[in-house]
């Protein structure tokens, strides 16, 4: 795995002419800004915080695209339930 890793990072550091180190910091990046995602909507649906709050912290795209797939899921229980 850790060769893998290290392949990967060596391709895309290549192909985009960049450090591997730059790689690195984009990749840590886009993880966190993907945790930070799901901290800020796990709050949201626990009610700790408004909506217009979520918003301003991951955008209304973001937000919306949640609740539309937390509709879904619980429309897919409801109907598991009910069947």
């Amino acid at each position: 795995m850790a060769a893998d890793l290290s392949d990967r990072v060596r391709e895309i550091a290549e192909e985009r002419d960049v450090p591997e180190s730059a790689v690195f910091e984009r990749a840590l990046e886009r993880g966190l800004d993907e945790l930070w995602d799901d901290v800020v909507l796990s709050r949201y649906f626990r009610d700790d915080i408004s909506r217009e709050e979520a918003v301003k912290l991951v955008g209304r795209a973001k937000l919306e695209r949640a609740e539309r797939e937390r509709e879904v899921v619980e429309e897919d229980v409801d109907w598991g339930l009910n069947a």
